[in-house]
């Protein structure tokens, strides 16, 4: 897991990301991925960066099951941005930096 990002659990999902104010990327994610190991600096990097207009944390499937469950995570890493409560974009497996990009920013807020 990564020690940058912020972690939630099952019991503070709703209020970590469902009620934010802010667009939040959850890298659901396990220590066992090699994958999500490789995507986790990335992910770090773009938090920095688009800090104003996003929020970034980790969901550990393997401790945390029962979110993975309600939103149907199949593989790892699954990255899923929510926005005023709902999802708005899913990409499955480790990618750069611009192509994760890509995929989220027509959903944040203008800069």
């Amino acid at each position: 897991m990564s020690t940058v990002l912020p972690s939630t659990t099952d019991a503070t999902f709703a209020d970590d990301v469902l009620s934010s104010d802010l667009p939040v990327l959850v890298d659901f994610t396990a220590s066992w991925c090699p994958p999500c190991r490789m995507v986790a600096p990335v992910l770090e990097q773009l938090a920095a960066d688009e800090r104003d207009r996003l929020r970034v944390v980790q969901l550990d499937v393997d401790a945390e099951p029962e979110t993975a469950r309600a939103y149907r995570v199949m593989g790892l890493p699954t990255m899923s941005l929510f926005r005023g409560g709902e999802v708005v974009a899913t990409l499955v497996g480790a990618r750069p930096r611009a192509a994760i990009a890509r995929e989220i920013e027509p959903h944040l807020p203008v800069r």
